[in-house]
């Protein structure tokens, strides 16, 4: 067997065949395939290269546009930031476990369908032997209710206010608090959606997760007019945010990815934990924590529309900040039980009553 080993952009790759000849061809043809971009299937090739190969050979042509792009955000939010760098034949079941387990506080439909996305994945890297088993088989998914989160305690509140002041990604958190906005739509806010005269905020688009672009908001109804808290609307001047500067940036200055958000959540959950009492040793957060494993950014925006409701915004009008389409999401899904609406469902209650005992006391007097 004849081994010879060449050099592309710093990356050395090596090559074997039966005869000179033989040899001569593959490297030609390698170097071609590296030429022209194309991904090479190697036994040590990164899980980040598989999956574009995996989405280019068994689902660009078999699925829906919709659903090639639901793909490609689970890879990149839930996915690629804990494996991607990985090689293929080095992961194992325990990294899959860890990201569905950090999906605590997702609703089960979602945890399934990355559980899924892994299995299917890992499934056709197996099958390409590119690995000896499917470490995505067997996974333990956590606990979940089909298409419900919660809205943030008044705890909870407390402390990310706190955190907010200081950590950078307080005025995104504050944002997504007392505007709705869902994370993809934070990612594409530049400053000329902000009138910061009327202290109005004006929802136009979103970050698309297949090419990252900035696209339509999720839907039609996602384009909407917010109002602007006068606090938050400080802020953002003080920001100095030009028109078309993005409001949100990561360290590096540029757009923010679904991977920058989730990097930036888990600093901000950290600095919670921090807040709430939690000890550290040698800059790790000692357990037990004190902020719940479900406390995700979603969270912020389900307690917009819980404050709406207890405030007695109609639903109508809740269902057009919180820009959906159908109000039974509204009323079904993103609607939460508070103490405030409860109190104020309990004293309705009791000032009926009364009105009630003393109509009655009346017409009993009448009667004497």
């Amino acid at each position: 067997m004849l081994r010879r080993t060449f050099s592309f952009e710093g990356k050395r790759y090596d090559v074997r065949a039966e005869t000179e000849e033989e040899l001569a061809v593959k490297i030609a043809l390698k170097k071609r395939d590296l030429e022209e971009g194309h991904v090479l299937v190697t036994k040590n090739m990164l899980v980040s290269d598989w999956f574009k190969t995996f989405m280019t050979s068994y689902k660009q042509n078999t699925i829906s546009k919709e659903t090639y792009d639901d793909y490609l955000y689970r890879w990149e939010a839930k996915i690629e930031p804990y494996i991607g760098r990985m090689r293929v034949k080095d992961v194992r079941q325990i990294h899959c476990q860890k990201i569905v387990s950090d999906m605590s506080g997702h609703s089960k439909d979602y945890i399934e369908k990355v559980a899924n996305t892994l299995f299917q994945v890992f499934q056709r890297a197996k099958k390409n032997h590119l690995m000896h088993d499917n470490p995505a088989e067997d996974l333990e998914l956590p606990a979940a209710e089909n298409g419900i989160r919660r809205a943030i305690t008044e705890y909870e509140r407390e402390i990310a206010l706190k955190v907010a002041n200081t950590h950078r990604a307080g005025l995104w958190i504050k944002t997504i608090l007392y505007c709705g906005l869902r994370p993809a739509e934070t990612a594409a806010l530049q400053g000329r959606h902000l009138d910061l005269k009327e202290y109005v905020l004006n929802v136009e688009s979103a970050i698309k997760s297949k090419d990252k672009r900035v696209g339509k908001t999720k839907t039609a109804s996602g384009k909407r007019a917010i109002p602007i808290p006068e606090d938050l609307a400080m802020e953002f001047k003080r920001q100095n945010i030009s028109p078309y500067e993005f409001v949100f940036k990561n360290t590096k200055g540029g757009r923010l990815s679904g991977g920058n958000m989730q990097i930036m959540w888990r600093s901000f959950k950290r600095e919670m934990n921090i807040v709430a009492g939690c000890e550290v040793y040698r800059n790790q957060v000692l357990p037990p924590y004190k902020i719940a494993d479900d406390l995700v950014p979603y969270c912020f925006r389900h307690t917009f529309c819980t404050d709406l409701e207890a405030a007695g915004v109609s639903i109508n009008e809740a269902a057009r900040l919180m820009g959906h389409k159908d109000i039974s999401i509204t009323s079904k899904i993103y609607t939460h039980p508070s103490q405030d609406s409860f109190d104020k469902v309990t004293k309705q209650l009791s000032d009926y009553r009364r009105k009630k005992e003393i109509s009655s006391m009346s017409t009993n007097l009448d009667l004497d």
